[in-house]
């Protein structure tokens, strides 16, 4: 019994040597034809790029500013003479218009209207006495013919030529005094010099006013005025002052607020670069404010654009063609990155406008739409077509 254990023990052990053999000679085997095989080739990476196929073109300049709308006219309406309210318009409260010529204050005029009646008396006596002065100096004159004397006489007096100066210079002088007291008599109605809203009134019925009194506060509704400061590169972008005023050139106008639109012209630009925005302003206007659609008022905030004059081989990209660095990214013909600085020379809501490199005119190339801050010049890389818009 014995001997049959130690026989299967040796079997055992026979068998697991032999296995292990098998699996070790196999391993070399495998091991072998692996080596045989030639080494593969390590692709290089490309990664894609979403690029826009570009060319030279033309485009019109678009250029933008904002500013607030204010009044041609603006008038702190005064007395221009001493008297008591007797009468109020009814269209001298805040809000309502009123047209050039009409009376909005009458004052109490009868010292005026007496004032003006002596002034005509006195008048009429000045006319009065020139007249018998004439009559003087004519009789003065026949009698030293009549008298046979030669040359002229002693005295100025004789021929009563300074009484008659003296009575023109009285009807000159009283003429003067009518025509004072007939405009200080018309001031006592206060009228609007211009067609306006009222903005504030500051005087009631009954009330005494002095010379100098501040009645009203009026805006004109002529037109409306927009200050536009632009930068010297929007400038250069328009046309020259002469052609923008003589012109009218046209603006739009949009509301920052309600996104309302107005049309506009050019009304004239300054001659002179602020001191500190080193800024030059157009003024722009846009006229019968109150009869557009809707009514454009004053202290609205607005956003101005207007066309500029016509820019050759110029380049439209999305406004993320350009990097933070102020850096455009194309890929060359073999699928190289590469860049150039440049800066946009004017630019909308969705697009910037650069020109196009010297060296790059002569062929459309690829742009990439959204560079990343870890391209290398040099990359090689996979270009994408992507969307204008993207």
């Amino acid at each position: 019994m014995k001997h049959r254990i130690i026989n299967w023990s040796t079997v055992i052990v026979a068998l697991i040597i032999l296995a292990a053999s098998v699996l070790y000679t196999r391993q070399l085997i495998a091991e072998q034809v692996e080596n045989r095989r030639p080494p593969q080739a390590i692709q290089p990476q490309r990664p894609d790029v979403a690029v826009l196929t570009v060319a030279g073109a033309t485009y019109s300049a678009r250029i933008q500013g904002y500013g607030e709308t204010k009044t041609h006219y603006s008038l702190t309406l005064t007395a221009q003479t001493s008297g008591q309210v007797i009468d109020q318009s009814t269209q001298l409260e805040s809000g309502c218009q009123v047209k050039k010529g009409d009376v909005l204050i009458q004052l109490e005029d009868s010292d005026y209207q007496s004032a003006v009646a002596d002034a005509k008396s006195d008048l009429a006596s000045a006319r009065l006495s020139l007249l018998e002065e004439q009559r003087e100096a004519n009789q003065a004159q026949a009698e030293w013919r009549a008298s046979g004397l030669s040359g002229e006489p002693d005295s100025d007096l004789v021929l009563h030529e300074p009484q008659l100066e003296a009575a023109k210079a009285a009807v000159a002088k009283a003429e003067a005094a009518l025509v004072s007291a007939e405009k200080e008599l018309s001031r006592t109605k206060i009228t609007s010099p211009f067609d306006a809203i009222v903005v504030e009134r500051l005087t009631t019925p009954g009330s005494y006013l002095q010379a100098g009194t501040a009645v009203a506060t009026l805006y004109s509704t002529d037109m409306i005025e927009v200050a536009v400061p632009l930068s010297t590169r929007d400038w250069k972008n328009l046309p020259d002052s002469t052609t923008l005023i003589g012109s009218s050139w046209p603006v739009q106008l949009k509301g920052v607020e309600d996104s309302q639109k107005w049309s506009g012209r050019v009304l004239r630009a300054a001659q002179h670069v602020d001191s500190t925005s080193r800024q030059r302003t157009l003024i722009v206007a846009v006229d019968s404010p109150l009869d557009q659609v809707p009514p454009l008022l004053p202290g609205t905030f607005v956003e101005v654009a207007m066309s500029g004059s016509e820019v050759h081989d110029v380049w439209k990209l999305p406004n993320s063609a350009l990097s933070q660095r102020g850096e455009i990214w194309y890929v060359t013909e073999n699928n190289i990155l590469a860049r150039f600085s440049t800066e946009p020379l004017f630019s909308n809501e969705s697009s910037i406008y650069i020109n196009v490199p010297k060296e790059l005119t002569q062929s459309s190339v690829k742009i990439v739409v959204h560079p990343l801050s870890s391209y290398l010049p040099g990359m090689n890389v996979q270009p994408v077509v992507g969307d204008e818009n993207a």
